[in-house]
This record gives structure tokens, sequence and C-alpha cells, in this order.
């Protein structure tokens, strides 16, 4: 296991999802704010706002991170030509096999539409 202090990729992507959350409670108070019978406060709005930002740059980053270090990932980097040639027949396996999911789906959905 490593330093305490290292997360992984899936802590942070954890974080990223409550900093969303974070996000949608502050837009609801910017509204509540701006709803206000009163009329809303400059300093509120403003915290507000600085806040959101804040937490939009942050979640940009981490996720531009994540999807580079997701992109740099090599499955078959030490691995010989056979395993990976392997994989790649399976993949195209599946592929035909969901195009002919959808020709059947088409078919059902067009033989229940003439009925």
């Amino acid at each position: 296991m490593g330093p305490p202090n290292q997360t992984t990729s899936l802590q942070r992507l954890h974080h990223v999802e409550k900093r969303i959350v974070r996000l949608l409670e502050l837009a609801g108070s910017v509204m509540d704010e701006l709803a206000n019978s009163t009329g809303p406060r400059t300093e509120a709005l403003t915290a507000h706002c600085r806040e959101f930002m804040l937490a939009i740059k942050e979640i940009q980053t981490t996720l531009r991170e994540e999807i580079k270090s997701a992109c740099e990932y090599r499955p078959f980097e030490k691995c010989d030509y056979s395993a990976r040639i392997s994989n790649e027949i399976c993949c195209k396996k599946l592929e035909y096999i969901i195009e002919q999911l959808d020709c059947m789906q088409q078919n059902l959905e067009h033989s229940s539409n003439g009925s």
C-alpha cells in the first residue's frame, strides 16, 4: 500500500463527485439569494460565485489529470503479440454480436409496429 497522503484515481473522482454536489448547493444558494424578497445581498452572491468558480477550476484540473493518466494506460505494454491479437479478436467478435443484437432489436420493433 502507498503512502497515506497518496490518493487513488477512484478517490480523486469521488472527491470530484462531492465537489459537483457542492456546486449544485451553491447554485441553489445563489437562486435563494436572488429570490430574496428584500433583494439579493451582494456580498453573499460574490462569495457563492467565487467559491463556485474555484470549485469549477479544481474539478477541471482533476478531471484533466485523470483523463491524461487514463490515456497513458497501456494494458498490453509488456504482453506478447498473441495476447494482444487475441484481445483484438475478442473485441471484434463482441462488436459483431452487438451489431447482430441491434438488427434483431430493429426487426422486433419493425414487426411489432407492423402488427
